[in-house]
């Protein structure tokens, strides 16, 4: 998954001190700590070098390659290391910097507010927009109900 706009809804909040901030969606924290819990490999890959990108997947128990400029090697070589072919990974983008990787899985996904010049690539288009519960609606698609997960997802904290 990109973090900037689909994890959030692409916005950052800079403070006079310079400081940066953006606004995640709590649901889509609960959808990841399902997922992570029905053993799903999870993987935010993204551009960003603000530190609140690690902060957040840290937080959500989520693998992050941040500050990476050309994202395809490194969902391959995340790939290769969990054993995945491109057939079996769903990838979550929202912009131009994530169409190659949206054309090499076997399940490209884009949030509804992506750029427009993403909805060539075949991909699933969700409901909802990055950082208003699009991961979480994803999540829901992607796996079966899984009640054990859902029961114990609520111990991990958003």
């Amino acid at each position: 998954m990109d973090f900037d706009g689909v994890h959030t809804d692409n916005t950052a909040i800079v403070t006079q001190d310079g400081d940066e901030a953006a606004r995640v969606n709590r649901s889509d924290g609960m959808g990841v700590s399902i997922a992570r819990r029905a053993g799903l490999p999870m993987l935010i890959l993204s551009t960003e070098v603000n530190p609140i990108v690690r902060h957040r997947a840290a937080k959500l128990g989520v693998e992050c390659i941040a500050g990476c400029d050309d994202k395809l090697p490194a969902l391959k070589e995340w790939a290769e290391r969990n054993g995945l072919g491109a057939d079996r990974i769903a990838f979550v983008g929202n912009d131009v910097n994530d169409r190659e990787c949206l054309e090499w899985v076997g399940v490209p996904i884009i949030v509804s507010d992506a750029h427009e010049s993403l909805l060539d690539t075949g991909a699933i288009v969700t409901s909802a927009r990055g950082g208003s519960g699009a991961v979480r609606e994803i999540i829901d698609m992607l796996m079966p109900t899984n009640p054990e997960a859902v029961a114990t997802a609520g111990r991990d904290r958003q």
